[in-house]
């Protein structure tokens, strides 16, 4: 196996790209978020790799670390899921926003996602939910809410709400709210409505 490879950049495509190394120029396919921030021709870069060998190919995958290679590997190891469609997946958002999909069972955020229909994208949650590593996802995921609520906070003290009251409102936001600023704005709002 070829678990990474570390080379200058020859040129850079829509959805690969070339890395040379001793001579020899490596073709790798990898996700968008990747392509879009490994740098510019003529930088050396590392990936990390995965070969899979078909029948009549051998293709190389390239990932910016360790943690995203893992999430690829889960995914071609769904049933219907090969390499193309997890390579979509992962370039439709961050590994960490695929796995919060995955783990919350949005299937209609992966059936967006070209090559996923809604069968395929209840599949993939029906058989990933309880084996993707979600720590890191909790704890970017309540630093992210926490800064929201504070963006949130400010929003209803301009709208004439005291800090308190501000605190009284997002307090009661129910646990499962929507991690969106404008949906709980909308909630903060109907608690001073009813209050």
């Amino acid at each position: 196996m070829i678990a990474s490879v570390r080379g200058v950049i020859q040129s850079i495509g829509i959805d690969h790209l070339i890395i040379e190394t001793g001579g020899i120029g490596f073709l790798i396919y990898a996700p968008r978020p990747t392509l879009n921030t490994i740098g510019e021709v003529g930088r050396e870069v590392v990936l990390h790799t995965l070969l899979i060998v078909r029948e009549d190919a051998l293709t190389l995958y390239g990932f910016s670390d360790p943690a995203q290679r893992n999430l690829f590997e889960q995914l071609i190891g769904v049933s219907g899921i090969g390499p193309k469609i997890a390579l979509n997946l992962l370039s439709s958002g961050t590994p960490d926003e695929v796995r919060n999909s995955i783990a919350s069972g949005d299937v209609a955020r992966l059936a967006r996602v070209p090559g996923i229909g809604k069968k395929t994208a209840e599949r993939i949650v029906l058989e990933l939910r309880g084996k993707l590593d979600l720590r890191q996802v909790a704890n970017a995921s309540s630093v992210n809410l926490h800064t929201i609520d504070r963006e949130l906070s400010d929003i209803l003290i301009s709208l004439g709400y005291s800090a308190a009251e501000a605190a009284a409102a997002i307090a009661a936001l129910p646990v499962d709210a929507p991690p969106t600023l404008e949906e709980r704005l909308r909630l903060a709002l109907r608690y001073f409505g009813s209050a």
